[in-house]
């Protein structure tokens, strides 16, 4: 149990740390954003969890393939707050918008036989 708190602890300090700095300097908090933490940990999570890197291989392979959908967020949300949509509306509707781009990709990929 104490592990999983360790866990909990340090991906929510990284979390609220990248917040505190994008406050001061959004350049550097979308840098540091940027950089696939939440992967990075989740990988060393699963390679702690299992002593297996080819998990951990395979969860970053799979990744790769979810890259592009995920740029739907970005491209949606400062288009629709500068379109005169709210702060929450925008999310919302970006956050669907990414969801339906990951679903689409998946039924691609399905479809050309890639797992």
């Amino acid at each position: 149990m104490s592990y999983y708190i360790v866990k909990l602890i340090i991906t929510t300090l990284l979390i609220v740390l990248i917040s505190e700095i994008a406050k001061r300097n959004s350049l550097m908090g979308a840098m540091l954003a940027a950089i696939p933490l939440v992967s990075i940990l989740a990988m060393i999570w699963m390679y702690v969890d299992t002593n297996d890197s080819n998990s951990a291989v395979e969860f970053s392979n799979s990744i790769i393939w979810l890259i592009v959908p995920s740029m739907t967020l970005f491209i949606a949300f400062p288009i629709l707050i500068k379109k005169g949509l709210s702060f929450y509306p925008s999310l919302s509707i970006s956050i669907l918008m990414t969801i339906l781009a990951y679903y689409s990709v998946i039924f691609v990929l399905t479809k050309l036989g890639i797992r």
